[in-house]
């Protein structure tokens, strides 16, 4: 999280506080939680895991 705060809190200043949660959300949403791997998907990040998930689905077709 203090990668966050460095990179689009401290760097900003923002109107609002809305305009501020809005960022960090989308830095959690878009980054964050599109590259952290899951043990649950197999040490996979979602990306990769739906990517293999759909190369799989093309092969059985």
């Amino acid at each position: 999280m203090g990668l966050i705060k460095a990179e689009r809190v401290h760097a900003h200043t923002f109107e609002t506080r809305e305009r501020a949660a809005l960022e960090i959300f989308d830095c959690i949403e878009a980054f964050y939680n599109r590259a952290r791997v899951r043990s649950a998907l197999g040490g996979l990040g979602p990306g990769e895991f739906e990517a293999r998930h759909m190369e799989e689905a093309a092969a059985a077709a």
